[in-house]
C-alpha cells in the first residue's frame, strides 16, 4: 500500500488515458475530476475506473480531458508523462472550465468531487441527443429542467412531439419563480398548439400539402399492391382534399370510374375526411412552426383516432425535410418516442413518420435539424436512429438488457458511471457526449414550469 503521506502520482503512456497504480485510502469513485500535474502542466482528469490494474490491487483508471495554462483550457491539449501529482480539482477550477468551454446551461448540481453546478454546452446541442430512463425516474420532468434552460437562454427553435401534454404548460412559469432564467424564459415566446381544447390553438394539418407518399400513407395504399387506386391519388393531386370533405366524397362516390369509386370507398370506410386533424380553415402546424417561435410544443394526444397525430408528425417533418436546403437550426424533441420511432411500428403512416425521423438521425445534422429522442428503453426506438446520437442521459435504468445496449451505443460514457443508474435515485442522472464538459453524476434542478402530466396517486381511505 503507498504512504499516503507521500503524493498521489499517475502515469500516461498516450496522453489520452491515465493510471495511479495504487489509490487506496483515496476518495477517488468513478465520476471524480481530477488535476494531474506533471513538469508544470496541468491536466484535467475523470476517474472511469477502480479496480485491479497492473497487479495493484485499488488502482485507478481514467481519461484526460484537457490541459489547464493560466486562465485557459484546451480541451485537445494532453501528453504523455510519468510521476504526475494527483489531487482532486477544487471548485476555481471546474468553474474556469465551464467557463472556457461555453458551459452556461445550469441544470443540476454534481454529485461526484467536487460538487458544484452542472452546467451543459448549449452549442452542442448541435448533435443528436439520446434521453432515457425508466418509469418513474423523472425523466419528463427533468428534460423539462433542460428545455427551460435551453429556451431561455439560447435563440435555437424548439419543437416538441408532446404524446402525453407534459409540456403544454411550458409557458408559464411556477408561483415564486424567480432569478435571471425565470425572467428569460418568461419574456420568451412559447406556442401551445392542441387537438381540441377550447381557446387554445388548433394541432392541425393539410392533406393537399402532404407529399405523395405521404398520402399514400395516410390512406394505406401500396404502390404496386394497391396500383389502380394509387394511380388515381396520383392524378387527383390537390384536388383531393380532406379539407372539403362535402366536395370530395360525393365526387368520388358517384364516378363512373371504378378506381375513383373505389377510392372513394376507402376514403368514407376508413372515416378520413371526418378527422379533427385536418385544418379546414384554421392554419397548420407547419405554418405555425415556421414563425420559429421560441418553442413550439405539439399537444398530440387528444385526438379521436390514433392514427391523427402520426398525420401532423409526418406533416411537420416532411416539411422541415423538404425545406432543409434552408439550413435553418431547429431542435426537434420527440417525448416518449417509442410512439414515433420504434422498431416494432406496423402501418404504414407510422413506418413513415419514423422512417423520416431516421433520415434526419443519418443527415440531418449538417443542415441544422437536430433531434433530442426521450424513451423509457432504448430497444423501444429504432437502432438507426440511436447510433446517431452524439449526446447521452441516463437516468435511473434497472435493466441488465438496456444497460448493455446503453453501453454499447454509447461508448464514451465511462462503463463504471453506466453501471451506477440502477442506484440511481428520481431525479439523478449521467451526462455524456459532447454537451457535457465532462462525463458527469448529477441532481437535477427544480422546474420553473409546471409538468403538463403527472404520476396519479393511490386512492386513501
Amino acid at each position: 500500500m503507498a504512504d499516503r503521506s507521500s503524493p498521489l502520482l499517475a502515469r500516461s503512456d498516450d496522453g489520452r488515458s491515465f493510471t495511479i497504480a495504487d489509490a487506496s485510502g483515496t476518495p477517488f469513485t468513478a465520476g471524480t475530476l481530477l488535476l494531474v500535474t506533471a513538469d508544470d502542466r496541468r491536466h484535467l482528469a475523470i476517474v472511469e475506473e477502480r479496480g485491479a490494474a497492473g497487479g495493484e490491487p485499488d488502482a485507478v483508471l481514467g481519461r484526460l480531458i484537457g490541459i489547464i495554462d493560466g486562465t485557459r483550457f484546451d480541451p485537445r491539449g494532453g501528453s504523455p508523462f510519468s510521476d504526475a501529482v494527483v489531487e482532486i480539482a477544487d471548485a476555481d477550477t471546474i468553474d474556469l472550465v465551464h467557463a472556457a468551454m461555453g458551459a452556461t446551461l445550469e441544470i443540476g448540481v454534481n454529485l461526484s468531487p467536487p460538487i458544484r453546478p452542472a452546467r451543459l454546452l448549449s452549442h452542442r446541442f448541435n448533435r443528436h441527443t439520446f434521453w432515457c430512463g425508466q418509469s418513474g425516474s423523472g425523466k419528463t420532468y427533468a428534460l423539462g429542467v433542460v428545455l427551460e434552460q435551453l429556451i431561455a437562454h439560447t435563440a435555437l427553435p424548439v419543437v416538441v412531439f408532446d404524446p402525453n401534454s407534459d409540456f403544454v404548460r411550458l409557458g408559464e412559469l411556477n408561483p415564486g419563480a424567480s432569478g435571471p432564467t425565470a425572467e428569460l424564459l418568461g419574456r420568451r415566446d412559447i406556442r401551445v398548439l392542441r387537438p381540441s381544447t377550447p381557446g387554445a390553438e388548433p394541432l392541425r394539418a393539410r392533406f393537399p400539402a402532404l407529399s405523395l407518399e405521404a398520402k399514400a400513407a395516410v390512406l394505406r395504399l401500396d404502390p404496386v399492391a394497391d396500383r389502380e387506386e394509387f394511380n388515381a391519388v396520383v392524378h387527383l393531386g390537390d384536388t383531393l382534399s380532406a379539407d372539403e370533405p362535402d366536395e370530395v366524397l360525393p365526387e368520388l362516390l358517384g364516378s363512373d370510374d371504378s378506381v375513383r369509386r373505389a377510392l372513394g370507398l376507402r376514403i368514407e370506410n376508413m372515416g378520413l375526411l371526418n378527422w379533427e386533424v385536418w385544418a379546414g380553415h384554421d392554419r397548420e402546424a407547419t405554418l405555425v412552426i415556421d414563425e420559429r417561435a421560441d418553442a413550439t410544443v405539439l399537444d398530440l394526444g387528444g385526438f379521436s383516432t390514433p392514427d391523427q397525430h402520426l398525420v401532423v408528425a409526418l406533416s411537420v417533418l416532411e416539411e422541415l425535410w423538404e425545406r432543409r436546403e434552408e439550413r435553418r437550426p431547429t431542435l426537434l424533441v420527440i417525448d416518449e418516442a417509442h410512439n414515433l420511432c420504434s422498431p416494432a411500428l406496423t402501418s404504414p403512416l407510422a413506418i413513415a413518420v419514423r422512417d423520416r425521423i431516421e433520415q434526419i438521425a443519418a443527415e440531418g445534422r449538417k443542415y441544422g435539424l437536430w433531434l433530442l429522442i426521450s424513451t423509457q428503453r432504448p430497444s423501444k426506438v429504432h437502432p438507426g436512429i440511436v447510433s446517431q446520437c452524439d449526446n447521452l442521459a441516463l437516468m435511473k435504468m434497472s435493466s441488465p438488457i438496456d444497460l448493455a445496449g446503453i453501453a454499447e451505443y454509447f461508448g464514451y460514457a465511462p462503463a463504471a458511471l453506466v453501471a451506477r443508474s440502477p442506484w440511481f435515485r428520481q431525479g439523478e442522472a449521467l451526462f455524456a457526449g459532447g454537451f457535457a464538459p465532462a462525463p458527469t453524476l448529477l441532481a437535477m434542478n427544480r422546474r420553473l414550469t409546471p409538468e403538463g402530466g403527472s404520476d396519479v396517486g393511490v386512492p386513501l381511505r
